[in-house]
This record gives structure tokens, sequence and C-alpha cells, in this order.
């Protein structure tokens, strides 16, 4: 026998009996804020203590999705430095200005608009102002080919660079925080063109038929297809359905999975038709980034069953270190090198995960 949980808002999810009552042991206030505490000191070394020193690039897991983290944290009461935040900016401005002439012919940078999408993430989270960079990075999003009505990840590292969910959700976001600089001020120099060469409102409307219309196949693309339709403005009862989709595949610890299960040889995290075990199991990665996209683009108060559970499955996953782990599944194409985050091979993607187990966690947490 299931239940149905009526949101704040209008949301309306429904959840399966097995996934536990409503009335499920919360975390206390004082376990959350232990954890983020833990977890806050890591990622500013790896972001900015020494990430920077081994690295001129910048990167999606070791500084977009640890700023986002630490922007929110910040707002929550926690210590964050501002100084911190503007040294992520920095070493994304000047990794971007390496290759302005590059956006500025539309072509962009290895990593395609995931890379311009997070690293625009990471500057509007340390509130970093509009100027030529951001523009030039504007107009590459504005006019990266694609196909058509979305954009398209380049690259295969599941799960944070390898879905065009990803892909549109980020390219979204960044027209929406820096678009507006760019179309007034800058023009293609290549063409002597407007530097949106199309209709922004238009792509975005295409954009938004695409997400209602195409179905995720996993974690990641429910995540950012959730992402993609707030922030393509999408109808109420189109993010209340993908709020439900998403709460749907909560998992009975609390937590959610990378992959919901096996799949066809050739697709993300496949291989012979098989997945490997550790994403068919909870993880931070996923939980984390499902929570916040629940919170911020669907509108799940952090004090819901649902949610509260979600943050138990983060406590209890919680290294003593203040780190999360998660096993990559993504294969390596860089020289190895030690980023300042535990886990050895699989540092990078368990400080995106970390970051967003840190950005639940402090959401959770009231504004001073």
């Amino acid at each position: 026998m299931g239940w149905v949980i009526i949101w704040p808002a209008g949301v309306v999810a429904a959840a399966d009996g097995n996934r536990g009552p409503a009335s499920a042991a919360a975390p206390r206030a004082e376990a959350i804020r232990a954890a983020v505490n833990r977890a806050l000191p890591l990622l500013v070394k790896a972001s900015v203590g020494e990430y920077p020193r081994h690295r001129d690039c910048f990167s999606c897991h070791n500084q977009a999705v640890p700023a986002v983290a630490l922007d929110l944290a910040r707002r929550h009461g926690f210590a964050v430095e501002a100084e911190t935040l503007r040294a992520i900016a920095e070493h994304t401005e000047s990794d971007l200005n390496t290759a302005i002439a590059d956006y500025h012919r539309g072509k962009g940078q290895p990593g395609g608009v995931i890379r311009a999408g997070y690293a625009l993430w990471a500057l509007e989270a340390a509130g970093w102002p509009p100027d030529e960079t951001t523009a030039a990075v504007a107009h590459y999003l504005a006019v990266a080919p694609g196909r058509g009505d979305h954009w398209g990840g380049q690259g295969n590292r599941p799960p944070s660079e390898a879905s065009d969910f990803t892909a549109t959700a980020l390219a979204l976001r960044g027209l929406r925080a820096f678009e507006s600089a760019e179309a007034v001020a800058h023009t293609d120099p290549a063409r002597g063109q407007p530097a949106l060469g199309r209709d922004p409102a238009a792509r975005r409307a295409r954009a938004l038929e695409w997400l209602r219309q195409t179905r995720p196949r996993e974690t990641e693309e429910r995540v950012f297809r959730l992402w993609g339709l707030k922030l393509a403005e999408a109808d109420p009862q189109d993010r209340d359905a993908a709020v439900a989709d998403l709460l749907r595949t909560q998992r009975p610890d609390g937590g959610w999975s990378q992959l919901d299960g096996p799949g066809p040889a050739g697709t993300p995290g496949a291989s012979a038709g098989r997945v490997p075990a550790s994403a068919l199991a909870s993880d931070a990665y996923a939980t984390g980034s499902a929570l916040v996209a629940l919170h911020l683009a669907g509108g799940v108060a952090t004090d819901r069953p649902a949610y509260r559970r979600g943050l138990g499955f983060l406590i209890k996953a919680q290294r003593d270190d203040g780190s999360w782990f998660v096993k990559s599944r993504s294969r390596p194409f860089q020289t190895y090198f030690e980023s300042g985050f535990p886990h050895g091979p699989n540092q990078f993607i368990s400080a995106a995960a970390s970051g967003w187990a840190v950005a639940a966690l402090a959401m959770a947490c009231p504004v001073p």
C-alpha cells in the first residue's frame, strides 16, 4: 500500500510503502551542523588550497560543486571566508580567459557546455559580476551547436559529464545568470554579429519542450531535468511531476543510487550489459545532488520526511575525516595527481559528492 506526501507550493509526490513511514527518525540539528563543520575544511583545501597548485585549469569536481556548497553553507551561518569563494572565482576566471578567443568564436574549451556551465555556476556562487569573460562564455552557450532543442554533453565521464540533461540545465543556468550583460556589451569579433546569434527566448522554449518530452534514465538525468524545468520556467505541474519522479527512486536507506539497474551496452556506466555494483547502491553524489535539486529547483522543504531521510543517509555515510567516498566509474584521461582530497583515484567524484552532501545538509540549517 502506497502513501502520498503533499508538499508545499502544490508539489505532490507519491512514494512506495516500502520507502519507510513518514515518521521515520530524522537527524538532529546538532548532527547536521557537525557533519557540515567536519567537511568544510576539506572542501576549502581541495578547492583553493591544493588543486590550484597542481593545475591551472578549472575543475567542475573540485571547484564548481564545492563553490556552490560553500556559498550555501555561508548563507546558512557556517564560517566560510569570502576570500575562499573569491579565490575559486579568480582561478575559474583565469582559466576561462586562456580560451576567451575560442569562446568568442563559439568554440569553447574541452569539456564543452558542461565545463562552461559549471564554470559560470562557480562564478555565480562566488558573486562574480558580469564582465567580458562571462559575456564570452555566455555567447558560447547561446550559439554552441546542439540538437536544436537542447544542449549536448561532449564527454563520457559519468555521472557528472555525460548527460544532455546536465548540459542543458547548466547552459540554461549560465545564460540566465550572465546573458543580459553579454547581449548588451559583446559582439562576435569574427563575424561582427550580435553576440547571441540566436533568439535566447526561442531556444529556451525549445529546450523546455525537450525537457518536458524526454524521459530521464538515471538519477543524474532526473536531477538536472528538474533543474532545467525550473530554469526554463516550466509550468508547476511539469516541475511537480519531475519532483515525484525523483522522489520515486529514493531507496529504503534514504539515499539515491546513480543508476537504476543494468542497462544496455554502450550506455554510460554499462559494460557488456552490466553496470558497476557501486553505482546501484546509494551514494553521496546521487543523494546530495538529488536533495539540492528537490529543494532549490523543486520547492521541497528541508523538513519534509523524504528530505530528512536523505540527510540521515548522508550523516551515516560520512567518513571520520569529514569526506564522503564515492567510487568512480569514469575512465581517467589525464595523468594522476593528488588534488588535496582523500580517496586516491576516486578523489574527483568524491570531492563533488562531498560538495553536494554539504550543500544538502547546510540548507537544512536555519538562515541566521
